[in-house]
């Protein structure tokens, strides 16, 4: 994690968007995007601020929710998507404070906040019944929706997320707001460099995520995350859920302990797939093999669209 100091009241910030009262949701396809053929995007507005969704894939397949992490948006995803159209919806949201979601003053980035939000926007959708893919912090967000809405998550997917702050071993480097415009893409890359296997190359698109990330918002998800773990581990929280369960570890993560994979095993029926040479972020730097564990389970886990 990225340590960040309080927001300085100078730097620019987008207008708040707070939902409620906002228009309906609007729609677009966008075919431009590299990765992503003609992806239905949507905001949503929702109580606290609207979200922005994007969806791939036939609209009456079951559906898979992929939730991002830290500093990252629904775009991370990108690589993976025409992966996984064959036998899902496949539906990326910007968390609140992210990518294109709104990033209203006072906004609360805790965990089960921002679970809430997802389970909001599904709803919005009319989907009934999901399994949730998450990368990085996107699992504990993953986690927190399972534990509000067992009705809604079917089956859990992690990519590479500690199941307790004993498990982190990434170095925190501060960051200086003031800087922060300034840095090249080679100083981007540096900062995010443990994110990745070492010698991965990464890419630009994924420079621009990070260069977009709003700090106050990055350092407030920073410490949600903090506060979500240390308050109970995940095996403790997922074990009496019963939900099926796959993890997903790249063995070179220099952010989270690769060994505490198997402290998952804790969950019944929990399995777990080691990836050796990935590191931080097998869905940007390998989604075919990423792709294949995740498939087979999702496989052994159908559930019919509603």
């Amino acid at each position: 994690m990225l340590r960040t100091p309080a927001r300085p009241e100078h730097l620019s910030k987008p207008p708040a968007r707070t939902g409620g009262d906002n228009p309906p949701m609007t729609v677009s396809n966008d075919k431009s995007r590299l990765h992503a053929p003609a992806t239905e995007e949507s905001i949503l507005p929702l109580d606290g601020g609207e979200i922005h969704v994007c969806q791939d894939g036939p609209r009456n397949a079951p559906a898979l929710l992929l939730i991002h992490g830290t500093a990252a948006s629904a775009r991370s995803w990108e690589p993976m998507v025409p992966l996984l159209t064959g036998a899902h919806r496949v539906i990326r949201i910007d968390l609140l404070g992210c990518g294109q979601s709104a990033k209203p003053d006072r906004a609360s980035y805790a965990i089960p906040d921002q679970a809430r939000r997802a389970g909001a926007a599904l709803d919005r959708l009319g989907v009934e019944h999901t399994i949730v893919v998450g990368h990085s912090s996107g699992v504990a967000v993953a986690t927190a929706l399972a534990e509000q809405r067992p009705d809604l998550v079917t089956a859990l997917v992690f990519i590479n997320f500690g199941p307790n702050m004993a498990a982190y071993i990434g170095e925190e480097a501060a960051i200086d707001p003031k800087q922060w415009p300034n840095f090249t893409d080679e100083q981007l890359r540096q900062a995010v460099s443990s994110g990745f296997a070492p010698g991965y190359q990464i890419p630009q698109p994924f420079l621009d995520q990070v260069r977009d990330m709003d700090l106050h918002v990055f350092a407030a998800t920073s410490q949600g995350v903090r506060a979500y773990l240390n308050e109970q581990g995940l095996p403790e929280r997922l074990a009496p859920l019963g939900k099926p369960l796959l993890v997903i570890y790249g063995e070179e993560d220099r952010r989270w302990r690769p060994s505490s994979a198997a402290e998952y095993r804790a969950v019944p029926g929990a399995i777990v797939e080691m990836l050796p040479g990935a590191g931080h972020s097998p869905n940007l730097e390998d989604p075919p093999r990423t792709a294949v564990p995740l498939l087979a389970f999702t496989a052994n886990h159908p559930r019919q669209a509603d």
